[in-house]
């Protein structure tokens, strides 16, 4: 859609300086822009705009997580379960051909694009309810609007040790295709302990949303990755309860839940031609987001002081919060 064309705009967010790209000819555009409220959302310069009467909504739904946690796994749960009334046949379901994150855009990097001369890739105004959404924003940093309304946060959490590994993985792996170098394990280490990541530190974004899991349970659902796959029919049957839309007798009885986890599960996901091939993102590969998701995986790649090292931060930073991870070693 060309720029000068607002007919089917409804929100996009962009960097204040980037307004400057607009020409003489578009100058009632960028007038209107720079009328509209706007929410700033956590990475610097870069807001939500609002037009057209939308903020979320109550019955949206956003799957929140630190990267490399069970994102993709999550927002894959998370569509099967709303919508398998829909989709009640598995044979042509929508996970079978597309990507999770295609089906559950990401708020930051598809629905509010950060270039002037593009639009939302999802027409965020006609997507049927519940919309689902996803965010690797901190919760502090989420819009006031997302924070004030009523719709539903799921979060999910992961051992920080494999969640390091595994992130540590993905980030070279994305290095390697734009022929950047390699990040030793050692030197990423220790920016991963001070809390240096473009998302913000594994403690404080775990916190953020577990404290408002605990003031609003109502609200925000809050999950770790460990016990999701230990038990994933109780957790499944969990995240439905909080979305409203509870598995019914009938359902159990005739395995609904067993077919969503089937369907969702890691070994079908990474066997997909639609997971194999492709790219999420510029130049990040769909099978990038499908590696192992083993838990303890982490002992293969830190040293026993590097494990001391990380583990006196988090009983630091953790501490008096309740939370805990099982380490497997």
């Amino acid at each position: 859609m060309a720029s000068k064309d607002l007919t089917n705009f409804t929100e996009y967010q962009s960097k204040d300086v980037q307004l400057e790209a607009f020409g003489e000819e578009d100058s009632k555009c960028k007038e209107l822009i720079l009328s509209l409220p706007k929410e700033y959302y956590g990475v610097p310069n870069h807001y939500f705009y609002f037009f057209q009467g939308f903020w979320p909504k109550d019955s949206d739904v956003v799957v929140a997580s630190m990267p490399k946690t069970g994102t993709t796994w999550l927002k894959a749960l998370t569509f099967a379960i709303v919508n398998r009334n829909r989709f009640s046949s598995l044979e042509n379901h929508p996970l079978l051909t597309s990507n999770s994150h295609e089906l559950v855009p990401s708020l930051e990097s598809n629905v509010y694009v950060d270039t002037i001369s593009q639009f939302p890739k999802f027409d965020i105004l006609n997507m049927i309810e519940p919309r689902l959404f996803g965010t690797h924003i901190p919760f502090a940093s989420l819009a006031k609007s997302i924070k004030e309304s009523n719709c539903k946060i799921i979060y999910i959490c992961r051992n920080p040790f494999d969640t390091y590994v595994s992130y540590w993985n993905f980030m070279n792996k994305i290095s390697l295709n734009f022929d950047f170098p390699t990040i030793t394990i050692e030197d990423d280490f220790e920016r991963y302990c001070k809390g240096i990541c473009h998302v913000g530190s594994f403690w404080d974004h775990v916190l953020g949303y577990l404290n408002e899991s605990i003031a609003r349970p109502d609200k925000v659902l809050f999950m770790k990755y460990e016990d999701l796959k230990e038990n994933g029919n109780s957790h499944v049957k969990r995240i439905a309860e909080f979305l409203d839309c509870p598995f019914t007798q009938e359902e159990e009885s005739n395995g609904v839940i067993e077919n969503i986890i089937n369907l969702c599960s890691f070994k079908k996901m990474k066997e997909l031609e639609a997971n194999k091939f492709g790219e999420f993102g510029r130049k990040i590969e769909k099978n990038y987001l499908f590696r192992k998701a083993e838990v303890g995986d982490w002992i293969n790649y830190l040293s026993p002081s590097m494990v001391e090292k990380l583990s006196k931060i988090i009983e630091e930073k953790f501490s008096g919060s309740g939370l805990s991870f099982k380490v497997c070693t």
